[in-house]
């Protein structure tokens, strides 16, 4: 195994690849967020959040940009129909990018109030789009500009097609990332804490998910160092969150099977590449990928 492996449980030694090194793509950045993989086009997009830009890295183009200003985008996905759905914090809402290249809000308001500034994103096979909508992105003006919040950290659910926003939970401080399990049985998310608070709750919660409906949530996981912001879902259901030391890798009983080492404190990652077989790692200002002998999660 090569060194950028740490294993605490032997299931980890196969889906790690000796001779598949951590890869730098590019640097520079100033936080990388909202990772998207587009194999149609076969492209990373993801944001750097500080510096209102969505980028693109290609493996013959390298890196470029492909949306200034950006609205200070954070999370992404891609709905049913591949077009790109984004979290604004500088607009407080959600955005879909159409086939045309022309924008359309998707929800900004809930009963009549703005939203804060949504983070993460998710799109269920039903077509709804799953988002967590903390206080982080209107508490400074680096990742959006300081601004009042109407609403208490929640998480919610939207249906495109008539616009129907509900709120799923309501019981988290920092709702953070989010995935669905490979059969859409439970929901990820991400507690991170209110912002600026000293010694806050930060684990990964896990919940029981019925139509639009969460229910039995507990605890799953709790990374050390840092905390879990982003992460995605294997074929298998393992989940591999970020962490302050690199990205660890979870077993569906919650258990940490290993860590991919990395010299950053990892925001984001997601599945793209190659059968869907790499790993894409934001990493602080720098992104890097590796191969694994595992896939990330198909969609429905």
């Amino acid at each position: 195994m090569n060194g950028d492996f740490e294993i605490f449980d032997e299931r980890f030694h196969a889906l790690a690849l000796p001779n598949a090194p951590l890869e730098k793509l590019s640097e520079g950045f100033r936080w990388l967020e909202g990772p998207v993989w587009f194999a149609d086009l076969n492209c990373l997009l993801v944001s750097d959040l500080p510096n209102d830009r969505i980028m693109r890295w290609t493996e013959s183009g390298g890196v470029s940009v492909f949306r200034q200003p950006s609205g200070f985008a954070n999370g992404h996905t891609r709905d049913r129909q591949g077009r790109l759905i984004g979290c604004s914090h500088q607009h407080r809402c959600i955005i879909r990018t159409e086939l045309d290249g022309t924008i359309t809000v998707l929800a900004d308001r809930y009963e009549g109030k703005r939203l804060n500034a949504p983070n993460d994103i998710v799109c269920k096979s039903d077509g709804t789009i799953w988002f967590s909508d903390p206080h982080y992105g209107i508490n400074t003006d680096y990742e959006g500009g300081k601004q009042t919040p109407e609403l208490p950290p929640s998480l919610y659910c939207l249906d495109p097609s008539d616009g129907a926003l509900t709120i799923v939970a309501d019981d988290f401080a920092g709702p953070n990332g989010l995935c669905f399990s490979p059969d859409e049985s439970l929901l990820y998310v991400a507690e991170s804490g209110p912002q600026f608070t000293p010694n806050p709750i930060q684990h990964i919660r896990v919940f029981d998910v019925a139509g639009n409906q969460l229910t039995n949530g507990r605890v799953f996981y709790k990374a050390s160092p840092g905390f879990s912001d982003g992460f995605r879902c294997d074929e298998d259901g393992r989940i591999w969150s970020s962490a302050a030391d690199g990205v660890h890798c979870i077993a569906p009983e919650g258990v940490l099977l290993g860590k991919i080492k990395v010299p950053a404190v990892v925001s984001n990652l997601t599945f793209g590449g190659r059968n869907r077989s790499r790993l894409f790692i934001c990493a602080s200002q720098t992104l890097h990928a590796i191969y694994l002998n595992v896939r990330g999660a198909a969609r429905l």
